[in-house]
């Protein structure tokens, strides 16, 4: 049997290399051999931190009857949800339209053309409850192919034809003002949690864009505005209990994907890079707003473990680490690298520091988690902090002698951009100009190796692994995230040259990515995948775990426009707004990101520019002043005046011979300012 995964770039796909099943990789290939065998294909689609991936994995790809069957009835494809989320937004709306839910694994049949008929989740290996058994929907589905082939094409016909119909409205057209903002705040207050935060109930998922966007509102407006106390309520309650629940990793730093309950307690352990660069940048925003020592100390812990963790050789970053990880009996199991018990304190720490420590993170006899484990959580700070830091060391010492979580180490070119953006941001409001360095080094890097050169211009990869650029084109959000990451550089370092990278990125984004009604689109029009267009070329305007492409992109338009004064891009990303914004009334927590970037948008957003020497102490005062009082959205650039390449500078003379600063919308200033104080003024 042809090893076809083995040199494939995702780690997923190699984790099926060894499998008995015959399985091909997506693209033209797989379909022209179903078309000659005249089979279906199954597209099998997860990811390789997906918990219940493994599990069916285990129970069905590895079993030797069942490769044998489906060898013999279909053509199976493995797909990376994370290397092609093209064919994964496709497929995952037809399988919520046939079943009304999805998840991963997604287990999809198409015909040889690609149109889905039939599509489901997890299948386990023997009938449960009201699902049946792997077996028997392969059987099932051959079974129906073979006798009732017009019933099966023409059922894919209506399920494409749907699928198609169901993308979002581009007609229509929503005020970008402050009333639509506050109409989605009191729907978002509805969802709220007022004991546990977090909105909704279990299970809780960071809700890293709309927290961003609390943020961002809670500073328009003066200290009566009761919506904008309402919104830092609810920011600031969601923040503390993340950090201090089981979510967050209280030895080593970082979070995990989700809680499984409303209380934050215990998590789905995988660790997302996505998930990790956009807190990075929260917390750090949360700390800028409030002075919150657990905002800092989480901001700190947790961009130190992304650089401990998830760095790769090459100076990006790695996609996630595992939730399974061997135990003691060797077994994997999920979360049997973070979870503890009372007696495996006490013997790491001895009989009185294991009983401290149990009692401080809540780790009690039965346990929070499986099998008398508990997952630790700090609910209060710890009476002796001194005393917590040494056991803490201690315990992650500990930790690190049991066998790791596995990591996905494909560099992803959207999550990179994220964790640019979180790190060049944060290191610049917390001084820690090496996540500064970091994150210019992992910029340079995408810039280097996933822009690939084309006919049509220089186009994006999706990923790479090993320093190795990965065959999937960009999608819309690895362009708009990475433009976002290069315009946070822009203001940490200056440097000119990310700014016109940024802008090169922006103009493939309006030239190749729009759709007929001038909406975005999440592929490009000279590199859609023909299976996938079949169906339906993917637009989406909801935030999952990362920003919708639409909204990332109008996020990234609005700070060029702001950095560069183009009203082109200006205008690009009010359009892009569109589609997402005439949802965030009635689903505001869906649309985080896109009412973030509103608020940058009803604020201006301000721009501040800081001239002056850049080894004067004042310059770096006032820089230090814009920082701390940015407005939602707020740019800042500060150099030389006129320095090449940075529209924002251009024109801006010192004022007697020192460091100016200018604060300006749409590049109308205000005077030139000399004075920290009045510059704190006006950006309050």
């Amino acid at each position: 049997m042809a090893n076809r995964l083995a040199r494939a770039t995702s780690p997923y796909l190699q984790q099926h290399a060894d499998n008995p099943v015959d399985w091909w990789e997506w693209g033209p290939e797989a379909f022209a051999e179903a078309k000659r065998r005249d089979v279906p294909v199954l597209v099998s689609i997860g990811y390789a931190a997906c918990h219940w991936c493994h599990v069916m994995a285990h129970e069905s790809f590895e079993d030797p009857e069942i490769a044998g069957l489906l060898n013999a009835r279909v053509v199976a494809v493995k797909v990376d949800r994370e290397e092609r989320p093209d064919v994964d937004t496709v497929y995952m709306a037809a399988t919520q339209a046939l079943t009304g839910s999805g998840g991963w694994p997604m287990t999809v049949w198409v015909t040889p053309d690609g149109r889905p008929f039939y599509a489901g989740t997890y299948y386990p290996p023997r009938p449960i409850g009201g699902t049946p058994a792997f077996r028997q929907v392969v059987e099932a589905v051959a079974e129906a192919w073979a006798t009732r082939r017009d019933e099966v094409v023409a059922s894919a016909a209506r399920i494409s034809a749907a699928v198609a119909r169901a993308g979002p409205a581009a007609d229509g057209s929503v005020p970008l003002d402050a009333l639509l903002a506050d109409t989605a705040l009191t729907a978002t207050g509805v969802a709220y949690d007022e004991v546990r935060g977090g909105f909704g109930g279990a299970p809780k998922f960071p809700p890293s864009m709309l927290l961003e966007w609390l943020l961002r509102r809670s500073r328009r407006g003066g200290p009566r505005d009761r919506r904008a106390a309402r919104a830092m309520e609810m920011a600031s309650r969601t923040l503390e209990a993340m950090a201090r629940g089981g979510i967050y990793d209280q030895l080593a730093g970082g979070f995990a994907r989700y809680s499984v309950d409303a209380t934050w307690t215990v998590p789905h352990f995988e660790k997302m890079l996505y998930d990790n660069a956009l807190l990075v940048r929260v917390y750090a925003h949360w700390w800028r707003a409030t002075g919150s020592p657990v905002a800092r100390r989480v901001a700190e812990e947790t961009a130190t473990w992304l650089l401990a963790e998830l760095r790769t050789p090459e100076g990006g970053f790695a996609s996630s680490l595992d939730a399974d990880s061997p135990g003691a009996d060797g077994i994997p199991r999920e979360g049997a690298y973070y979870v503890w018990t009372p007696t495996q304190l006490r013997e790491a720490l001895g009989e009185d520091d294991g009983a401290w420590v149990a009692d401080l993170c809540r780790v009690f006899e039965g346990g929070s988690f499986e099998r008398g484990t508990s997952v630790l959580r700090l609910p209060s700070d710890p009476p002796d902090p001194g005393r917590w830091a040494v056991l803490r060391d201690r315990l992650r010492a500990t930790r690190a002698a049991r066998p790791a979580p596995s990591r996905d180490d494909k560099v992803v070119t959207a999550w990179n951009g994220l964790a640019i953006a979180g790190l060049a941001d944060a290191g610049d409001l917390l001084g820690r100009r090496d996540w500064v360095v970091a994150a210019r080094e992992a910029a340079d890097l995408l810039l280097r190796l996933h822009l690939v050169p084309g006919p049509g211009g220089a186009r994006l990869v999706r990923a790479s692994r090993d320093g190795e650029a990965g065959r999937a084109a960009g999608v819309l959000e690895d362009y708009a995230d990475l433009a976002e990451g290069l315009l946070a550089l822009v203001g940490a370092t200056g440097e000119a040259r990310y700014l016109a990278a940024a802008g090169d990125l922006l103009d493939t984004v309006t030239g190749h990515f729009k759709a007929l009604d001038g909406s975005l689109v999440d592929t490009a029009d000279d590199q859609t995948d023909p299976v996938v267009a079949r169906v339906r070329r993917p637009r989406e305007v909801i935030d999952g775990p990362t920003p919708c492409g639409s909204a990332a992109a109008a996020g990234a338009l609005v700070g060029y426009a702001a950095l560069s004064g183009s009203n082109r891009h200006r205008e690009a990303a009010e359009r892009a707004l569109v589609e997402p914004l005439l949802l965030a009334g009635e689903h505001p927590t869906a649309q985080g990101w896109a009412l973030a970037v509103l608020e940058a948008i009803v604020d201006g957003p301000r721009q501040v520019a800081v001239v002056g020497p850049p080894d004067d102490p004042a310059t770096d005062e006032l820089r230090r002043v814009a920082l701390a009082g940015a407005a939602p959205g707020a740019v800042l650039v500060a150099g030389v005046p006129d320095s090449p390449g940075l529209p924002l500078l251009a024109g801006r003379p010192l004022v007697d011979g020192g460091p100016t600063a200018y604060v300006c919308r749409g590049f109308v200033c205000d005077r030139p300012i000399t004075a920290p104080e009045q510059l704190a003024a006006a950006l309050a």
